[in-house]
């Protein structure tokens, strides 16, 4: 085994600036869809970027794009200075993350809710990706913010679960996530881009989708699908 290899890969990232504002990264993401940037990410030879299927928006028309904050929590019955390291976490999140709950497989708890959405959009968060649970369904709908979640239930944290760490590299399925990537999320599921390609993976999904357009042009003019392949065109 090469350890610090391994290590490497585990270690937090310096942060990569954009030619563009981390809101202009992130808007213009949200007019495209998740498929145009998994293809990208597949002609850069990266296959496991979407996080699992399970992990869907609270409503079909969520589209939500932001940088990822990461938090790494799990089953823990202690409660000692819970709320008060809940409140550290939820006043370090930066204007247009997307907070990242990496929950080690809970199946029981609630990661997230209305007092939580509201806190989160006083810091100018643009959303929530959580591998668990999320509570207070309707109030966080009311809030007109984007969650992404595997299950509803009215369990809270405490007693139950509890964070471990924030701004941590984290795993979720098959997918390394570290702090500042950009997380995309749509009807279709949450993809994870890792920050230092971010912008060139935009630019050419955004190149993609205006190859679609002449594309879905030649099919609504009768051209047969061998013809749209043999002129540069996909299915």
């Amino acid at each position: 085994m090469d350890l610090e290899k391994l290590k490497a890969s585990r270690a937090k990232k310096e942060r990569v600036d954009f030619p563009v504002s981390e809101k202009e990264l992130c808007d213009r993401l949200e007019v495209l869809y998740t498929g145009a940037i998994n293809d990208v990410l597949r002609e850069m030879n990266l296959l496991h970027q979407t996080l699992p299927s399970s992990i869907l928006p609270l409503k079909e028309d969520m589209i939500r794009a932001g940088i990822a904050f990461t938090v790494k929590g799990s089953k823990n019955l202690t409660l000692e200075n819970e709320m008060e390291q809940r409140a550290q976490m939820l006043e370090a999140i930066r204007e247009n993350s997307m907070v990242v709950w990496d929950t080690s497989g809970d199946d029981e708890s609630a990661q997230w809710g209305e007092v939580m959405t509201m806190a989160s959009i006083q810091r100018g968060c643009r959303g929530a990706v959580v591998d668990g649970g999320i509570r207070d369904t309707k109030k966080v709908l009311s809030q007109n913010f984007p969650v992404f979640a595997r299950y509803r239930t009215s369990n809270g944290m405490l007693g139950r679960f509890r964070m471990i760490g924030y701004q941590v590299p984290i795993q979720i399925g098959n997918v390394l996530i570290h702090p500042g990537d950009v997380v995309f999320g749509d009807i279709d599921g949450v993809i994870v881009i890792p920050r230092e390609i971010a912008y060139p993976v935009l630019t050419r999904a955004e190149a993609i989708k205006g190859k679609e357009g002449e594309i879905k042009e030649w099919v609504k003019d009768g051209m047969s699908p061998t013809e749209v392949i043999r002129n540069g065109g996909y299915f």
